[in-house]
């Protein structure tokens, strides 16, 4: 049986990959810092878990002494950490690495975390301009992307077979941040209404786990390098999201555009310009998604109200990333502005 080892296994690529390959009889063995996050389902069908510190060049090394037929690298978020692999990879016969749409940048130099929005003209493709290494902090909205580049860049060079995924918005069980969380809790207390901005088009391109799980199994036995974007064959806007979380919820809702939201970003795909992913370098190899964006995100949004109803607080509650899009009071000013103004 073909062997893989996912690095930073506990998230929604993690566990997307994870369950494809055990469909096709691989051995498992997924690693992350805390074995309670580790999904439960997947020790029950002999996914094996290793505790691994993914900066911690023995750690590493423990886990990765066995070699592999297929590395799977959720973690790799610089030349730093991309140099830690080298001296394992002649025991790999295939890396895969995640990296990002948010290394793209536009005719003007803007990417998706720059202060000026980018405007890409067409679906990016992988020859899309790039940012480049900076130094700067992975951590960081200008130095996250560079430091993706730098990683890529680190394994393209290093001689073995390395395939590099560029996903877009992620979404899948056991996300760290599920975006979609945005209407479940909405749907969930019954929050109406919904504010869309009538400035900005509310496209950024979804990327389900499951599907860059599927794209994983499809690279994993080619020959050669690639650099492959990877997002669903829909690029849903962040309204027609809302009603598809709305219709699986049973959540109805009123629709308020706003013409002046006052650089208010009112959800997460709420961008002033389309941004889509041109996936057919990847279609070309084979891969064929696992499917839309309304059917592979049933799962996480089954997980969601799962773990919404037997949490004893909010889900996410700590996370100021949700924090602008639950701020109702502030919704509702800004609906008294725009009342007043009509």
């Amino acid at each position: 049986m073909p062997r893989a080892v996912i690095l930073g296994g506990t998230g929604a690529i993690g566990y997307a990959v994870a369950n494809r390959l055990l469909a096709d009889n691989w051995t498992i063995i997924s690693t992350g810092r805390n074995r309670a996050h580790f999904p439960f389902s997947l020790a029950k069908k002999g996914v094996r878990f290793e505790v691994t510190d993914r900066g911690d060049s023995r750690s590493l090394a423990k886990v990765l002494a066995g070699g592999a037929d297929l590395l799977v690298d959720c973690v790799c978020y610089d030349a730093v950490g991309a140099r830690m692999l080298l001296p394992h990879l002649a025991n790999i016969s295939r890396t895969v690495m995640i990296s990002s749409k948010a290394i793209y940048v536009d005719a003007s130099g803007n990417h998706s975390n720059s202060d000026t929005p980018p405007s890409f003209a067409y679906p990016i493709d992988e020859e899309q301009p790039t940012m480049r290494p900076n130094g700067l902090d992975p951590d960081s909205r200008m130095g996250y992307g560079a430091n993706k580049v730098a990683a890529e860049e680190t394994l393209l060079d290093s001689g073995f077979l390395v395939t590099i995924l560029r996903p877009s918005k992620i979404h899948g069980v056991h996300a760290r941040r599920p975006r979609e969380w945005v209407f479940v809790r909405r749907a969930l207390e019954r929050r109406s209404p919904l504010l869309v901005s009538a400035q900005r088009s509310g496209v950024d391109h979804p990327s389900a786990a499951a599907n860059i799980a599927a794209l994983i199994a499809t690279v994993a036995p080619l020959s050669g390098n690639h650099i492959l974007n990877i997002a669903d064959p829909d690029a849903p806007s962040g309204m027609q999201i809302a009603h598809i979380v709305a219709d699986y919820l049973g959540w109805l809702f009123d629709v308020k555009v706003v013409t002046d939201p006052q650089d208010r970003w009112l959800h997460p795909w709420d961008t002033r310009y389309a941004i889509t992913l041109d996936t057919r370098r990847a279609e070309q190899l084979g891969y064929r998604p696992a499917g839309n964006y309304a059917t592979t995100v049933k799962a996480e949004l089954r997980w969601l109200k799962a773990l919404a109803h037997n949490s004893p607080t909010v889900p996410f509650g700590d996370d100021p990333f949700f924090a602008p899009y639950f701020d109702y009071p502030g919704e509702d000013r800004l609906l008294a502005r725009a009342h007043n103004r009509s």
